[in-house]
């Protein structure tokens, strides 16, 4: 098998694990556990708590002590026999822990099999700008395949779910093995202190707009957050209104919600035409804007006259992700020593899933406990998408103003040599 075939079962894998269970736990949660919402909001954070520090730590562990594909397999060993444990696990505060626990095993492996994926082509001469994509949209093909999977077994609201990733999770552990060797790099030697550590990668943070860029991958990362957190919810609360109960939209929620990765699985594809021909930040601005109408949409949609507003918002969404996580993910590799690929690619990922879901789970569920919810418990939900439309409105005038960068094709080519 080549070495693009390799990493695309890599990358279908590496998000069919996670397609499994994260937009369906929620069912599980209350119809099968019978749990309250009080403490099901927490579950998201682990997702935020964990990438905070455990993408980078694993990543100075990959640049300096042990080769990534080997620490990419450990990890999503240990990730099986957590999931597996999960139908197991009868108290909702004993739950947070346990997912928690994955969290810190599974949230490294993404910019793992990232740094894995940039050194293995370039080792073989690939442009990763032009292959990378295509063999990413793998993932986002794996993630839908596990929501229809999920969906159409009914194992939406059973353990089975869990099961389902266990498997997937140990399949992927023990193939990592057989992928190419990516060694820590022994040879440079640690100059100071911040290198002796394997803490360079936040050096980056001395350069202002590197900096700048970090930030606004933080806020991008939080309007990420409440669309993992609210979208699946927001679809589903349409059964309690009898316009729309029995809607294609109510019955099939998941299904819906994947017009947002199968979008993924075009727009990945766009990403070289888009970078080389103008640059990360508009194609940063592009996906801001694309935030601006994800929410805007799902504000004023519903499920019969205004069917196509949701669509359009799902549609929309691959432009949003992609535009900012992948191609966030190729602009810091063109800005960074390859000697500390791992570590960069880990910072990334504490900024954006770390800090930046953080910030969004805690304040959204602040602002909608506050200001958005009814006092019949229901949620307005015009309001809520509405406020975050205007969230990233603001965060989009913010970053064309204060982000300074001119767009040099040659820059983004010199991640080929």
């Amino acid at each position: 098998m080549d070495l693009k075939k390799r990493l695309i079962v890599m990358n279908f894998l590496q998000f069919f694990i996670w397609g499994s269970w994260l937009l369906t736990i929620g069912s599980y949660w209350f119809h099968t556990k019978e749990w309250s919402g009080a403490e099901f909001g927490a579950i998201f954070s682990t997702m935020g708590i964990s990438s905070l520090f455990m993408p980078t730590i694993a990543g100075i562990i990959a640049d300096r002590f042990i080769s990534t594909e080997k620490l990419y397999g450990l990890f999503h060993i240990i990730g099986a026999g957590i999931l597996f444990f999960v139908p197991k696990v009868n108290s909702p505060n004993t739950m947070f822990w346990v997912l928690l626990l994955n969290m810190l095993f599974y949230m490294p492996t993404i910019s793992l099999s990232i740094s894995l994926a940039y050194t293995a082509l370039k080792n073989n001469h690939f442009d990763i700008v032009k292959i990378y994509p295509p063999i990413r949209v793998w993932g986002t093909v794996g993630f839908i395949a596990a929501l229809w999977t999920v969906n159409l077994l009914g194992f939406g609201t059973s353990a089975n779910q869990f099961y389902l990733a266990s498997i997937s999770s140990l399949c992927l552990g023990i193939y990592a093995f057989t992928l190419p060797n990516c060694p820590p790099n022994k040879t440079i030697k640690a100059k100071g202190f911040m290198a002796s550590l394997g803490l360079n990668a936040f050096k980056l943070f001395k350069d202002s707009k590197m900096a700048m860029f970090f930030i606004f991958a933080m806020f991008l990362g939080a309007s990420l957050q409440l669309t993992n957190a609210y979208g699946d919810t927001y679809l589903l609360d349409f059964a309690k209104n009898d316009l729309y109960k029995d809607s294609f939209v109510v019955k099939y929620s998941q299904i819906i919600m994947s017009i947002s990765q199968i979008s993924e699985t075009l727009f990945i594809l766009t990403i070289p035409f888009f970078l080389k021909r103008f640059g990360i930040k508009q194609v940063m601005l592009f996906s801001m804007l694309a935030w601006v109408l994800r929410f805007g949409l799902f504000a004023y949609g519903n499920p019969n006259d205004g069917l196509w507003m949701i669509i359009a918002s799902c549609i929309i969404y691959g432009m949003a992700f992609d535009f900012f996580n992948i191609s966030g993910s190729l602009f810091v590799e063109t800005q960074s020593d390859p000697t500390i690929r791992a570590s960069v690619q880990g910072l990334f990922m504490m900024m954006v899933n770390g800090f930046g879901a953080v910030i969004g789970s805690l304040s959204s569920g602040f602002i909608i406990q506050s200001y958005f919810t009814n006092t019949d418990k229901s949620l307005d939900w015009q309001g809520i998408w509405t406020s975050f439309a205007i969230y990233s409105a603001i965060i989009t005038v913010l970053f064309a103003l204060l982000f300074k960068h001119k767009h040099d094709s040659k820059e983004i080519e010199r991640v080929t040599h």
